[in-house]
């Protein structure tokens, strides 16, 4: 997929109640390189800040926020 054709696959689905977990901001780091190591970049979507001190995570597949809260709980 061009940078392009996942911006707007990511839309998509984005709009239609995506799977979201909120983390906190040690998370950021870690939380990226297991995104980009275990799903595709049409799968996932960071939002830095989405609250005073914490990101969110959003993935187009529930199996995947459980798999990435798998992670993070793991830590």
């Amino acid at each position: 997929m061009t940078p392009q054709e996942i911006f707007e696959y990511k839309n998509r689905w984005m709009n239609n109640n995506p799977f979201c977990i909120e983390v906190g901001e040690d998370v950021d780091f870690n939380g990226k390189q297991w995104c980009k190591q275990n799903l595709q970049p049409h799968q996932w979507k960071f939002i830095k800040y989405s609250g005073m001190y914490e990101h969110m995570f959003c993935f187009e597949l529930e199996h995947h926020m459980n798999q990435f809260e798998q992670y993070i709980n793991q830590r």
